[in-house]
Formats: structure tokens, C-alpha cells, sequence
């Protein structure tokens, strides 16, 4: 783990943040520094960043606590000045899925976790857009702070707007899985569920393509945007010159603010109709179907039990739809209210993974899923989000994402296999849930 040490003075962290006249954050995107990050989610503001005043990184079981042991060692002693709070220091990063899985390409750039408290962010808040730098470690002034706060802002005054570019397209498709492989791996999968050794497993499947030109992620992020304006759109790169891990997931997985606690169950998955009155129709079917209906339940069960250590209390809403551009989930609100001050990173380690993208029991999906997969999950389906010195924070679910570095991007999708699935329909589901990225990918 990098930490940035105590100077004389007791200084860790110096932060200051001034209000800016900013283009679109796909523009000051693009014209950040490496490593690039991107914060986009719903009722929350939107952060673009460039660069690394800190790092934290951690590998192995131990990885949620010591990032979070890093994260309050930073951010506890400080000289801190910002206009809004959402323009405050906070570290943006994630987590591997499995405690290890990141030896194999595209991930080896990857560690176990790795948390940036950026050098340059742009804040676009209810209250208008900030600007905020931060420098940590002996040679952190104030002095040198705010010189830098002037200069990036005259820089990004100067950010001009150009039309976004088309998608790259796709030359050619690799995949991990062959169909017949697919079929031999969830009918063994659905005899250990009939013989009770799981409840439910989340098998996946990755997708390498070969592109046209060169993928500009701040542009296939735009048009997530536009076209997924509800979900969790994220960037994170580990490094200079390294691969962008990117998407917009549908999926959160905890967002803690006081004591109050927001997450859900986001499991069961249909296709949308052609028209308004076959989508109904789908979405009566989905609320009805039996498979779905009792992965869901699994699901939201599940969650609600690992809140109950923290809680005085944990409510769920009514399951409904949750509708998006190519497909409709079942979807559960569930909130809590915490018994005592517990850190946001505490929860994140207490749900991860959920059993919308593990399984139950645990560590026997974790197992099938380790035995099945022929490649590495890395950080597709795992923790990404912020966390801040209140221990308040926000983590999304890394579905729906891939991962691109240059004419190459590896794209993730997986189902639930239950006690009644069928390997092919299951394998139509994955491709239903490759369509947000490929959408973005292909030329129309």
C-alpha cells in the first residue's frame, strides 16, 4: 500500500476547490492526466478526475481493510478547504471480485484493489461545477495548491467542445466460452443445485474484440450516458499506459451516508418488447415467472441478512421492474438503518459479492465459479465506487463494463443458474446483457 508520509508539521493532505466555468465532463475527460477516473451515478454528483496525489493499493482476503485503514490514515489529518461537499477530498477506486484473479490479461495492470485520491477533479454538483486539486505527502503546501487551482482553472476555461466520435467498430469477436461448453458447464451447475449443495450460482462468460480504430472511452461513456441516464457509469485506470476499466451498471451495491444505508436486489432478467404493449407484457411475464421470482428472492434474502449485523433496522420496498434500454430486471429497494457508526467499506466487505453475481451459499459458488470460468473475473462484478473521510461512500456492482486498451476491448456478461435453468436460455441472456457496451462499440 502507498501511503504519502507525515511531514513536521503534521500536514498529510492539502485539498482546496473554487467554482469553474467547465465544458462537459466528456470533454475535461479527455483532456485529462492518467490515471483518468469517472463517478456517474443517480441523485449524485458527477466527477471527473486526472491524476494521483495518492495511491492506496492492497491485494489478498485482507484488501477491504486495508484500504479502508489506508483511506482513514489519509484523510484524517489535513488542511482542507471546499466550497461544497461534494467538492471534498475523496478517494475513487474498486476491488478484485475473487481475493485473487488478476495473474491473466486484461487484468494484470490490476491489483487486488486500488483507491487514487486524485491530484485534479471536476465536480458537476447541484451548485454548479468545481474545481479541485489536492496534493498529499512532506512537499504538500498550501501555497502550491492554490497556484495549481489557478492554473487548471485558466486550463480548463481554454477546454474547447468537439463533436464526440462515432464508434470504433468491431473487426473481429473471440470468445471465452463455445456453446457446447456453456451447455456442459450449467447442466453441472443444475445437478449440484438439485443434489443441495447450492442454492444458486452467477456463471459469466468474456468477450474479446478486435476494434476498427482506437476506442476513445470518453466518448463510448457519453453515449452510455445518453442512452443509460439511470445507472452507474464508471472509469477506472490503475496506472499511466494501462488498460480503462469502464461501464454503466445498473446495479448498486451499497451507498451509505450518516446512518442511513441504500442498496436492493437487482436479479431476473427479461428482454424488452417491440412495442409498448409487448414490454408490459414481458414485464408481467418476468413478475410472474417462477425461475426469476425465486432467484430474485435469493437474492434480496441474502442481503437483508448481511445488513442485519449492522442495522437497527432493514425495510424492503416492493419488487417491481426496473426498466433499460435492452433489457428489464426484477428489482427490490431494500434500506437500513445502521445501529452503530459502521465505515461504508465495512458494509461494501459484508454484501460483496451479492448473490446477483455469486451465489449461495457463498463459498461453494465462489468455488464452481473459480472451477468454471475459463478466464479471469478480475474486477468485472465487483465493488467500484467512493469513499471520503466521514467513511460515506457510494459502490456500484461492475456489471455491464470491459475493459479497453487501445483496437482491443474484453466484454462481461453472466446469468443466475437455479435449480430449473436452461443452458441455452441462460446463454441468450448473456448476449441480451453484452448489447449496452457492444451497442457502443459497433458502427450503426
Amino acid at each position: 500500500m502507498e501511503l504519502p508520509r507525515t511531514d513536521e508539521a503534521g500536514t498529510r493532505l492539502v485539498s482546496r476547490a473554487v467554482r469553474v466555468d467547465a465544458p462537459s465532463p466528456r470533454t475535461v475527460l479527455r483532456a485529462a492526466t492518467s490515471p483518468r477516473t469517472l463517478w456517474a451515478a443517480p441523485e449524485e454528483a458527477t466527477v471527473v478526475a486526472g491524476g494521483a496525489a495518492a495511491t492506496l493499493t492492497a491485494d489478498g482476503p485482507d484488501r477491504f481493510a486495508t484500504v479502508r485503514e489506508g483511506v482513514e490514515s489519509l484523510l484524517s489529518v489535513g488542511n482542507v478547504h471546499a466550497g461544497t461537499e461534494a467538492a471534498q477530498p475523496r478517494l475513487f477506486g474498486g476491488f478484485a471480485f475473487h481475493d485473487e484473479g488478476t495473474e491473466r490479461p486484461p487484468w494484470t495492470a490490476f491489483p487486488g484493489a486500488r483507491f487514487v485520491l486524485p491530484r485534479v477533479q471536476v465536480t458537476y454538483a447541484d451548485s454548479g461545477a468545481w474545481l479541485t486539486i489536492n496534493a498529499a505527502g512532506p512537499d504538500a503546501t498550501a501555497d502550491a495548491v492554490e497556484a495549481r487551482l489557478d492554473r487548471e482553472r485558466d486550463r480548463i476555461g481554454s477546454l474547447v467542445e468537439d463533436p464526440p466520435a462515432d464508434p470504433p467498430g468491431i473487426v473481429a469477436r473471440e470468445r471465452t466460452t463455445a456453446r457446447d461448453e456453456w451447455r456442459t458447464s450449467v447442466g453441472e451447475a443444475v445437478e449440484r443445485i438439485r443434489a443441495g449443495d447450492l442454492k444458486k450460482v452467477v456463471l459469466a462468460q468474456a468477450l474479446a474484440t478486435t476494434l476498427d480504430r482506437p476506442l476513445s472511452v470518453p466518448d463510448v461513456l457519453e453515449r452510455l450516458g445518453a442512452r443509460y441516464p439511470d445507472c452507474y457509469r464508471f472509469l477506472v485506470e490503475p496506472g499511466d499506459a494501462a488498460p480503462s476499466f469502464f461501464g454503466a451498471t445498473p446495479e448498486r451495491l451499497v451507498t451509505r451516508r450518516g446512518r442511513t444505508v441504500h442498496t436492493g436486489a437487482l436479479a431476473g432478467t427479461t428482454g424488452r418488447g417491440d412495442t409498448p404493449e409487448e414490454d408490459e407484457w414481458l414485464a408481467a411475464e418476468l413478475l410472474d415467472d417462477e425461475k426469476n421470482v425465486h432467484e430474485h428472492e435469493l437474492v434480496a434474502e441474502a442481503i437483508r441478512e448481511q445488513l442485519a449485523p449492522f442495522a437497527d433496522s432493514v425495510r424492503s420496498g416492493e419488487r417491481g421492474v426496473r426498466r433499460l434500454a435492452t433489457v428489464q430486471h426484477l428489482w427490490t429497494p431494500i434500506d437500513a438503518t445502521l445501529s452503530e457508526d459502521a465505515h461504508v467499506l465495512d458494509l461494501v466487505e459484508a454484501l460483496h459479492p451479492t448473490p446477483a453475481v455469486g451465489g449461495l451459499p457463498p463459498a461453494e459458488a465462489l468455488s464452481t465459479i473459480r472451477e468454471t470460468e475459463p478466464f479471469d473475473r478480475g474486477w468485472y462484478a465487483a465493488p467500484v465506487g467512493w469513499v471520503d473521510a466521514a467513511g460515506d461512500g457510494s459502490f456500484s456492482v461492475a456489471i455491464r463494463s470491459a475493459v479497453g486498451d487501445g483496437r482491443r476491448a474484453t466484454l462481461f456478461a453472466g446469468v443466475g443458474v437455479v435449480a430449473d435453468s436452461d443452458p441455452d436460455r441462460e446463454w441468450d441472456e448473456v448476449q441480451l446483457k453484452y448489447r449496452p457496451i457492444l451497442d457502443e462499440l459497433e458502427r450503426r
